[in-house]
């Protein structure tokens, strides 16, 4: 059994954590989020895991309101499609989750 757990920073207050586990080179585990330092507390913007036994994605808004999306990915490939897509993305998740909006 393996676990990797990193954080990347894009800029001062913009961060990606990635977390899995993988056993017999399967992945068991994943979390991977985006999150923005606002008004000096770590708010999560964007966050893909497979907490429910499904790959899915949240998306937050400031007010804390989410959308649900499932992946419909085993979770190798959703691992792969949330580290992916939040290094293209993080730009334009962090200014959709600025104004209010959820990405």
């Amino acid at each position: 059994m393996s676990e990797k757990e990193y954080i990347i920073p894009y800029s001062y207050d913009t961060r990606k954590r990635h977390y899995h586990k993988t056993s017999r080179g399967k992945v068991e585990k994943f979390i991977v989020q985006l999150k923005v330092n606002y008004k000096g507390k770590w708010r999560e913007v964007v966050r893909y895991d497979c907490a429910h036994g499904f790959a899915h994605r949240d998306s937050y808004n400031l007010a804390g309101k989410n959308k649900k999306e499932e992946l419909n990915l085993n979770f190798e490939e959703a691992l792969t499609l949330a580290d992916d897509d939040i290094d293209e993305n993080w730009e334009s998740y962090k200014q959709k989750f600025l104004e209010g909006t959820v990405p």
